[in-house]
Protein backbone atom coordinates (compact mmCIF):
# COMPACT_ATOMS: atom_id res chain seq x y z
CA UNK A 1 0.00 0.00 0.00
CA UNK A 2 1.33 3.45 -0.96
CA UNK A 3 1.42 6.37 1.66
CA UNK A 4 -0.46 8.79 1.68
CA UNK A 5 2.38 11.42 0.94
CA UNK A 6 3.47 9.30 -2.37
CA UNK A 7 -0.65 9.15 -3.00
CA UNK A 8 0.03 13.18 -3.26
CA UNK A 9 3.23 13.65 -4.82
CA UNK A 10 1.46 11.63 -7.85
CA UNK A 11 -1.23 13.27 -7.88
CA UNK A 12 0.83 16.32 -7.70
CA UNK A 13 2.81 15.20 -10.74
CA UNK A 14 -0.56 14.15 -12.71
CA UNK A 15 -1.61 17.39 -11.90
CA UNK A 16 1.19 19.56 -12.49
CA UNK A 17 1.67 17.31 -16.26
CA UNK A 18 -1.79 17.76 -17.27
CA UNK A 19 -1.22 21.83 -16.25
CA UNK A 20 1.75 22.05 -18.24
CA UNK A 21 0.07 20.43 -21.29
CA UNK A 22 -2.75 22.82 -21.11
CA UNK A 23 -0.37 25.45 -20.50
CA UNK A 24 1.40 24.66 -23.85
CA UNK A 25 -1.75 24.16 -25.83
CA UNK A 26 -2.47 27.72 -24.76
CA UNK A 27 0.79 28.88 -25.54
CA UNK A 28 0.52 27.24 -29.32
CA UNK A 29 -2.78 28.89 -29.73
CA UNK A 30 -1.62 32.04 -28.51
CA UNK A 31 1.52 31.39 -30.94
CA UNK A 32 -0.59 30.66 -34.05
CA UNK A 33 -3.00 33.53 -33.97
CA UNK A 34 -0.19 36.07 -33.14
CA UNK A 35 1.78 34.61 -36.35
CA UNK A 36 -1.86 35.76 -38.50
CA UNK A 37 -1.37 31.80 -40.37
CA UNK A 38 -4.64 29.45 -40.77
CA UNK A 39 -2.31 26.93 -41.00
CA UNK A 40 -0.53 27.67 -37.71
CA UNK A 41 -3.61 28.39 -36.03
CA UNK A 42 -5.56 25.32 -37.56
CA UNK A 43 -2.78 22.80 -36.28
CA UNK A 44 -2.08 24.82 -32.89
CA UNK A 45 -6.11 24.26 -32.52
CA UNK A 46 -5.59 20.56 -33.00
CA UNK A 47 -2.61 20.71 -30.99
CA UNK A 48 -4.48 22.21 -28.27
CA UNK A 49 -7.48 19.88 -28.44
CA UNK A 50 -5.15 16.97 -28.11
CA UNK A 51 -3.19 18.27 -25.49
CA UNK A 52 -7.07 19.03 -23.41
CA UNK A 53 -7.96 15.86 -24.22
CA UNK A 54 -4.56 14.31 -22.78
CA UNK A 55 -4.78 16.56 -19.82
CA UNK A 56 -8.60 15.60 -19.68
CA UNK A 57 -7.55 12.08 -19.23
CA UNK A 58 -4.49 12.41 -17.18
CA UNK A 59 -7.15 13.88 -14.57
CA UNK A 60 -9.77 11.31 -14.97
CA UNK A 61 -6.95 8.60 -14.10
CA UNK A 62 -5.90 10.61 -11.49
CA UNK A 63 -9.92 10.54 -10.22
CA UNK A 64 -10.50 7.20 -10.81
CA UNK A 65 -6.92 6.52 -8.84
CA UNK A 66 -8.28 8.82 -6.17
CA UNK A 67 -11.75 6.86 -6.30
CA UNK A 68 -9.94 3.46 -5.90
CA UNK A 69 -7.68 4.46 -3.47
CA UNK A 70 -10.35 5.42 -1.04
CA UNK A 71 -12.39 2.78 -1.80
CA UNK A 72 -9.17 0.43 -0.90
CA UNK A 73 -9.00 2.56 2.66
CA UNK A 74 -12.62 1.97 3.12
CA UNK A 75 -12.29 -1.62 2.62
CA UNK A 76 -9.66 -1.46 4.92
CA UNK A 77 -11.24 0.12 7.44
CA UNK A 78 -14.15 -1.58 7.07
CA UNK A 79 -11.66 -4.61 7.75
CA UNK A 80 -10.54 -3.39 10.53
CA UNK A 81 -13.99 -2.49 11.84
CA UNK A 82 -14.90 -6.47 10.92
CA UNK A 83 -11.92 -7.49 13.03
CA UNK A 84 -12.61 -4.91 15.93
CA UNK A 85 -15.99 -5.94 15.82
CA UNK A 86 -15.42 -9.66 15.45
CA UNK A 87 -12.97 -9.03 19.09
CA UNK A 88 -15.47 -7.16 20.65
CA UNK A 89 -18.35 -9.86 19.93
CA UNK A 90 -15.80 -12.22 20.99
CA UNK A 91 -14.93 -10.12 24.48
CA UNK A 92 -18.60 -9.36 25.12
CA UNK A 93 -19.35 -13.08 24.88
CA UNK A 94 -16.68 -13.85 27.28
CA UNK A 95 -17.84 -11.17 29.61
CA UNK A 96 -21.52 -12.38 29.27
CA UNK A 97 -20.75 -16.02 30.26
CA UNK A 98 -18.18 -14.77 33.37
CA UNK A 99 -21.69 -13.05 34.51
CA UNK A 100 -23.98 -15.80 33.91
CA UNK A 101 -21.55 -17.97 35.86
CA UNK A 102 -21.34 -15.39 38.64
CA UNK A 103 -25.14 -14.90 38.52
CA UNK A 104 -25.47 -19.13 38.43
CA UNK A 105 -23.36 -18.72 41.54
CA UNK A 106 -24.52 -15.75 43.28
CA UNK A 107 -28.40 -17.73 42.82
CA UNK A 108 -26.55 -21.08 43.93
CA UNK A 109 -25.37 -19.79 47.26
CA UNK A 110 -28.84 -17.45 47.90
CA UNK A 111 -30.46 -20.87 47.29
CA UNK A 112 -27.91 -22.51 49.75
CA UNK A 113 -28.71 -19.71 52.22
CA UNK A 114 -32.32 -19.84 51.67
CA UNK A 115 -31.94 -23.62 52.71
CA UNK A 116 -29.99 -23.02 55.38
CA UNK A 117 -32.04 -20.04 56.50
CA UNK A 118 -35.12 -22.01 56.21
CA UNK A 119 -33.39 -24.70 58.23
CA UNK A 120 -32.08 -22.39 60.56
CA UNK A 121 -35.53 -21.04 61.18
CA UNK A 122 -37.12 -24.73 61.91
CA UNK A 123 -34.24 -25.27 64.08
CA UNK A 124 -34.98 -22.29 66.06
CA UNK A 125 -38.91 -23.09 66.14
CA UNK A 126 -38.00 -26.46 67.45
CA UNK A 127 -36.08 -24.80 70.19
CA UNK A 128 -38.31 -22.45 71.22
CA UNK A 129 -41.41 -25.07 70.94
CA UNK A 130 -38.76 -27.15 73.43
CA UNK A 131 -38.12 -23.93 75.47
CA UNK A 132 -41.88 -23.25 76.11
CA UNK A 133 -42.40 -26.82 77.14
CA UNK A 134 -39.53 -26.76 79.10
CA UNK A 135 -40.70 -23.43 80.76
CA UNK A 136 -44.24 -25.08 81.32
CA UNK A 137 -42.92 -28.07 82.60
CA UNK A 138 -40.34 -25.46 85.05
CA UNK A 139 -43.64 -23.56 85.91
CA UNK A 140 -45.71 -26.60 86.69
CA UNK A 141 -42.61 -27.95 88.77
CA UNK A 142 -42.60 -24.78 90.65
CA UNK A 143 -46.12 -24.46 91.65
CA UNK A 144 -45.80 -28.47 92.52
CA UNK A 145 -42.80 -27.58 94.48
CA UNK A 146 -44.97 -24.59 96.08
CA UNK A 147 -47.51 -26.74 97.23
CA UNK A 148 -44.88 -29.36 98.01
CA UNK A 149 -43.40 -26.37 100.35
CA UNK A 150 -46.73 -25.62 101.70
CA UNK A 151 -47.49 -29.34 102.42
CA UNK A 152 -44.62 -29.84 104.14
CA UNK A 153 -44.68 -26.79 105.92
CA UNK A 154 -48.34 -27.60 107.27
CA UNK A 155 -46.56 -31.69 107.67
CA UNK A 156 -44.02 -29.59 109.99
CA UNK A 157 -46.24 -28.09 111.54
CA UNK A 158 -48.33 -30.56 111.96
CA UNK A 159 -45.31 -32.59 113.24
CA UNK A 160 -44.67 -29.96 115.80
CA UNK A 161 -48.33 -29.50 117.08
CA UNK A 162 -48.42 -33.45 117.61
CA UNK A 163 -44.87 -33.65 119.20
CA UNK A 164 -46.13 -31.19 121.43
CA UNK A 165 -49.33 -33.22 122.04
CA UNK A 166 -47.27 -36.47 122.10
CA UNK A 167 -45.31 -34.66 125.13
CA UNK A 168 -48.39 -33.12 126.60
CA UNK A 169 -49.76 -36.58 126.54
CA UNK A 170 -46.56 -38.26 127.68
CA UNK A 171 -46.77 -35.86 130.60
CA UNK A 172 -50.26 -36.37 131.64
CA UNK A 173 -49.55 -40.17 131.31
CA UNK A 174 -47.05 -39.68 133.38
CA UNK A 175 -48.83 -38.12 136.05
CA UNK A 176 -51.72 -40.64 135.67
CA UNK A 177 -48.93 -43.30 136.53
CA UNK A 178 -47.58 -41.20 138.96
CA UNK A 179 -51.24 -40.83 140.55
CA UNK A 180 -52.30 -44.59 139.45
CA UNK A 181 -48.76 -45.68 140.82
CA UNK A 182 -49.79 -43.62 144.34
CA UNK A 183 -53.07 -44.54 144.07
CA UNK A 184 -52.66 -48.56 144.34
CA UNK A 185 -49.80 -47.54 147.04
CA UNK A 186 -52.93 -46.56 148.85
CA UNK A 187 -53.98 -49.00 151.15
CA UNK A 188 -57.30 -50.55 149.84
CA UNK A 189 -59.33 -48.64 152.35
CA UNK A 190 -58.69 -45.27 150.99
CA UNK A 191 -58.88 -46.22 147.37
CA UNK A 192 -62.72 -46.96 148.24
CA UNK A 193 -63.43 -44.46 150.11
Amino acid sequence: MSSPQARRRQRSTRLTVAVVLIALAALAVAGAVFSHSWFLTATAAVLGVVLGAAATRITHSELLQTRRDAARDRAEQADAYRALTVTRTAEHAEFTATMQARLDGQATALAELEVALGSAQKRAAEATRRLNAEARRAELAEREGQEVSTRLEEAERRATEATLRVSELELKIDALQAELTAWEAMPEVRRHA
